[in-house]
């Protein structure tokens, strides 16, 4: 039996726990969370303690942290519970600086914990069939990869204000798609963007609408298209094209139903909140983190590729910056 403490009792804290408690192998021993009121709540449907955060991590009774904490928590903490021996599933970004995360992975390697990065699209069925495919030759060599991201509308702006930008905020889990799906990491990035949707967003410094050239060492392109509106519900759709084909995973739907009449085809509307379309993906993250801390051979999004997508959403920043591209460091 795993014993799990969950640091940040919000939405992303509540899926969470939600999976957990279906686990047989896995029990949600105590939850933290800044607001008290938040942790009472989440501890009451867990049946679990309402700890601090530093006592979760010290405690002996409990084996691996979930942390969904504000990501400028997240350097202590997880510093802290690796010396404490934790194994730890953390929220992205693992941290908001490239350097601070080099650091971190000196404290996680060096306490031999593992370490989960919950890159919950990976774990997406339809996306990860498609890299499944990919990987045992359907499609031949990869030549381009086509990443759509669009939100239904954008976050409010003290949100965006303390969001790192659009390339690290939202972005960064294309970046880590196009690894996934690519086999490769990029060498050079380009990026543009502007504020189209909404100009307080300008003002804050940011962009709303955003695209991303990305080429590999062996020449393999992925283009990645951003945007904090989309009128028709959450947009996620990915295409390979390779030397034998192509791959693609379309929308999900709210329903699979079709009228077809004199107007055309209609069909339902798309899903339209991220916890709603991603719900099948946080499920089987999950799982698999739990499984893994059982059988470490079975593969996990490490901290190594939290730091490569936090690399590539800086140098996609600074290409927006410049107006150049960016060439990665190896």
């Amino acid at each position: 039996m795993i014993r799990i403490g969950i640091l940040g009792c919000g939405r992303i804290g509540q899926v969470h726990a939600k999976t957990l408690r279906t686990l047989e192998n896995a029990k949600i021993v105590a939850v933290s969370d800044f607001f008290p009121e938040a942790a009472k709540a989440l501890a009451d449907t867990c049946s679990a303690d309402v700890r601090s955060t530093d006592d979760i991590i010290a405690s002996d009774d409990i084996d691996a942290i979930i942390v969904g904490t504000p990501t400028d928590t997240h350097f202590d903490i997880i510093k802290n519970a690796a010396a404490a021996g934790k194994a730890i599933f953390c929220e992205k970004p693992v941290d908001m600086s490239a350097d601070n995360i080099r650091t971190l992975i000196t404290h996680v390697e060096a306490a031999k914990v593992p370490f989960f990065t919950a890159f919950n699209r990976r774990f997406d069925p339809n996306f990860a069939n498609v890299q499944a495919r990919i990987a045992g030759g359907e499609i031949g060599n990869v030549e381009i990869v086509t990443i759509l991201s669009r939100d239904p509308t954008p976050p409010p702006i003290d949100y965006i204000k303390s969001s790192g930008g659009i390339f690290r905020d939202m972005m960064i889990h294309d970046f880590d798609m196009a690894r996934f799906l690519l086999g490769e990491d990029a060498v050079t990035i380009f990026a543009v963007g502007s504020a189209l949707v909404d100009p307080e967003i300008g003002k804050a410094g940011d962009v709303d609408t955003a695209a991303v050239t990305l080429n590999t060492a062996s020449g393999k392109v992925c283009t990645i298209s951003n945007s904090r509106r989309a009128t028709y519900g959450y947009d996620q759709r990915i295409e390979v094209h390779g030397s034998g084909g192509m791959l693609s995973a379309a929308n999900v739907l709210e329903n699979t139903a079709q009228l077809a009449n004199a107007d055309g085809f209609q069909t339902a509307p798309t899903m339209n909140f991220f916890l709603e379309r991603y719900e099948a993906a946080y499920r089987i993250e999950m799982d698999r983190f739990i499984a893994h801390l059982s059988d470490p051979t079975v593969p996990i999004p490490t901290i190594h590729d939290g730091l490569a997508a936090q690399r590539m959403a800086d140098a996609a920043t600074l290409s927006w910056e410049t107006g150049q591209p960016v060439t990665l460091a190896p």
